[in-house]
């Protein structure tokens, strides 16, 4: 007997596969990457986990999928910010789901846990998932399963439902010391690491869809950098080395990207069809990010002179 795990990385979703564990059933962590995380070592973090947890790792990236099907327009609407939780939960359970067979797994399991995040763990909120998901009886919560009606695993004899745990609420205690029992290690804290319940990236994301069209390819540069929209025209500028090198790493067809020539200086993503009077803005935001009073931008295949202005003088266009 095998159960599909959907992994997060965080304690519950280990705990989760413990118990099960325990009653010599095989667990395969599943990873659903949407691409939103802000842990940019996640996959390896989940590997060191799944290690720990002596599981293998499968990862199914459903980036592509996720944007056209629920991010922009999720049945069950968006919480604080621009978070689909009930729609994002049911989406990595059909993945799930398809992938069952593949995997030689029977049924799934989850970490979540009875009204431990407001929008997306009550019971209602849990209901909607199911359903939503098509499981028909198949996702099995082993953190809080004595608190839910009974799943397939349990009614089949596959699972000792007695076995299972009753936890209710965000007091984390049992929780805790169950990790201290497991010696568990290397697992994330419960803030969660999902940009789309961040205020700032949801700003960013919802103007950037107001404009343009996002895949994939787009996901990172969202991430970084400073973020402008002049008449509807879209600007990044990196703010470190280490963001240069995220933009000097786009491979996608919206932007094109914008050097300082002969002079240090920050990396840049301006939008291929920008008139040259918004490239020309975007030059003189390049220079005023640099000790130079003016220099040559390199954008695309063409160069800019690029004069230093009062940075104040940009906060109009900041998102």
């Amino acid at each position: 007997m095998k159960a599909l795990a959907l992994f997060s990385g965080g304690l519950d979703s280990a705990l989760a596969i413990k118990l099960i564990q325990e009653q010599g059933i095989e667990v395969e962590g599943f990873y659903v990457d949407l691409g939103f995380d802000s842990n940019k070592e996640k996959i390896s973090q989940l590997r060191k986990l799944a290690d720990n947890l002596n599981i293998n790792l499968f990862v199914c990236d459903a980036k592509q999928e996720y944007i056209e099907k629920i991010l922009f327009n999720p049945i069950y609407g968006y919480g604080k910010n621009f978070n689909p939780c009930i729609d994002c939960h049911a989406f990595m359970i059909r993945k799930a789901l398809e992938h069952l067979e593949e995997r030689n797994a029977k049924f799934i399991i989850s970490g979540e846990v009875l009204n431990q995040r407001p929008m997306s763990q009550r019971l209602p909120a849990l209901n909607s998932v199911n359903k939503l998901s098509n499981a028909n009886g198949l996702v099995l919560r082993p953190l809080s399963a004595k608190l839910l009606p009974p799943t397939i695993p349990e009614i089949n004899g596959w699972v000792d439902r007695e076995k299972l745990l009753g936890i209710s609420g965000r007091d984390r205690k049992v929780q805790l010391e169950l990790a201290k029992k497991y010696n568990l290690q290397n697992f994330e804290s419960p803030s969660g690491g999902c940009l789309l319940t961040d205020i700032n990236f949801s700003k960013r994301l919802k103007d950037y869809h107001k404009y343009l069209p996002l895949t994939p390819k787009e996901i990172d540069i969202l991430k970084v950098g400073r973020h402008f929209n002049i008449n509807g025209y879209k600007i990044i500028i990196s703010r470190n080395q280490e963001e240069n090198k995220t933009l000097k790493e786009y491979k996608g067809e919206i932007f094109e990207k914008m050097f300082t020539k002969g002079f240090p200086g920050p990396v840049g993503l301006v939008q291929k069809n920008a008139p040259n009077n918004i490239k020309k803005i975007a030059a003189d935001m390049m220079v005023s990010y640099t000790k130079n009073e003016k220099g040559v931008i390199i954008i695309g295949n063409d160069e800019f002179e690029g004069t230093k202005k009062n940075k104040e003088d940009f906060k109009g266009y900041l998102i």
